[in-house]
């Protein structure tokens, strides 16, 4: 029974992640960042920047709950988990090297996306009857685009409910349960209940108590992750560039199916990055314009531009280190010694997807499987945590504050169950929820395109005003 409904899940996935959704996102991107004239690529160093610059981020008379640097952390923490360790593999493994090359273009020009996202999102946030700031595509439908739209926003709003469970924390607490039952041996249901009791302590404090949690967790736990993965690829540091002519060549050229790689066309390696590429930083899927909608601030193009190095680090930065460990991992034998130990580790025929990325470290340094461990322990919690807050937003928005404290008690009970279901089944159910999600915010976010470039001339039109204007 249960694989029946995987493989009908399955069937659904495919469909969703068809060519259609997958040129939506990449032209939606592309269209943004020529209508942007590459403003967010050529504002990288000045988003780096203001990352560093504390309260100056927010500006005077602002309004927000979170101040714009907490709520990119916020954002962060939902983006940066199982997508940037098990869900690389993933891309990989079913669509080969070249699956990561198509990730990078998503993440390109995903930083338009992500940047007309939170604009979007500020600029047309309202306050809720608890008098907190609440915004997002569902607000930026509703208030933007008109009435005749609302429907859209509710498809948002609805779409973004059922997903949140998938994406954001079935995925998440299963990843983190496997990795312990394999590499710690303990029980999914230990992992899952105190997964569970801590996601509960969090979540029942709101947005501030998230937000407080994920800026202290997310950069600390992504220096560690990076750091690993630079030692290991200093080991390996003359295997890197063929890694890197690999994805390039694959990206056009697919290898032949061989051991774990099933991808036999140039489409299969363009879903795989584009589909794992959004789960990883969701560009496109509006999520993360639900955290920058709390931001402190007075100024959306202000917001939109840190809210772009959210696609940089997560996916440019930690899911391209993530991707030539793998790559440069030398062959290993499952345990067990199942599979043939002549082939790299993404071939090697291991069944889940943490796992290979776990095998790539531990087969490049000593002790090596643990940088994964405990990454994908934290990542995932801090994604369960951003996700909590998603999900919650858009029941807000259909029902009122009164559900809040509702869903925040089913939110930990999933987290429960996430940890005891298979790996298979909660990865499907991810991706159909990102599908489902991102066509309606890529459908408003081209509707809106003319308020987006409107606002960034005219903030860039203030900025040349203020620089001519002769000193007092």
């Amino acid at each position: 029974m249960l694989h029946s409904v995987i493989s009908a899940l399955n069937a659904v996935d495919s469909f969703i992640w068809g060519p259609p959704l997958v040129i939506l996102l990449f032209g939606t991107g592309l269209y943004l960042t020529i209508g942007l004239r590459f403003m967010p690529i050529r504002r990288l160093p000045y988003a780096i920047s203001l990352l560093f610059s504390g309260k100056k981020a927010s500006g005077e008379g602002s309004e927000g709950e979170i101040s714009p640097i907490a709520a990119l952390f916020t954002a962060l923490s939902a983006t940066i988990g199982t997508g940037n360790i098990a869900g690389v593999a993933t891309a990989i493994t079913l669509g080969g090297p070249g699956a990561v090359f198509w990730m990078w273009m998503t993440a390109v020009v995903g930083m338009a996306t992500k940047y007309s996202e939170a604009l979007l999102a500020v600029r047309f946030r309202e306050v809720d009857e608890r008098g907190q700031h609440v915004g997002g595509p569902m607000y930026y439908i509703k208030n933007g685009m008109g009435k005749n739209w609302v429907w859209l926003a509710w498809a948002f709003a609805i779409l973004t409910a059922i997903a949140a469970p998938g994406t954001g924390n079935l995925v998440q607490a299963n990843g983190v349960s496997a990795l312990f039952r394999d590499n710690m041996n303990i029980a999914t249901w230990q992992t899952g209940l105190v997964m569970a009791i801590l996601v509960f302590m969090v979540i029942m404090g709101g947005v501030k108590s998230i937000a407080k949690v994920a800026s202290f967790l997310v950069p600390i736990m992504a220096l560690f992750y990076i750091g690993g993965a630079l030692i290991v690829l200093a080991t390996n540091a003359s295997l890197v560039p063929a890694a890197f002519m690999q994805i390039i060549h694959d990206a056009f050229n697919p290898s032949a199916a061989a051991g774990g790689f099933i991808g036999a066309s140039v489409m299969v390696a363009m879903s795989q990055g584009a589909n794992r590429g959004s789960f990883s930083n969701e560009a496109g899927l509006g999520s993360a314009a639900i955290a920058h909608a709390s931001a402190n601030t007075n100024d959306p193009v202000r917001q939109g531009t840190i809210a772009m190095l959210g696609t940089f680090i997560d996916t440019l930065v930690v899911c391209t280190m993530t991707a030539l460990v793998i790559l440069t991992a030398p062959a290993i034998f499952a345990p067990g010694g199942a599979v043939d130990g002549t082939l790299p580790v993404w071939q090697s025929g291991i069944a889940s997807a943490a796992s290979v990325t776990a095998n790539a470290f531990g087969a490049s340094i000593p002790g090596g499987q643990w940088i994964v461990t405990i990454g994908l322990a934290v990542f995932a919690f801090t994604t369960i945590l951003g996700w909590a807050l998603y999900g919650e937003r858009s029941m807000e928005f259909m029902f009122g504050v009164k559900v809040i404290p509702f869903y925040r008690v089913a939110w930990c009970i999933v987290v429960y169950l996430g940890a005891v279901y298979t790996n298979d089944l909660a990865w499907t159910l991810a991706s159909i929820g990102n599908g489902m999600m991102a066509a309606p915010n890529l459908i408003a976010l081209l509707g809106l395109s003319g308020v987006i470039f409107a606002m960034t001339r005219k903030d860039k039109e203030k900025a040349k005003s203020a620089k001519a204007a002769p000193a007092e």
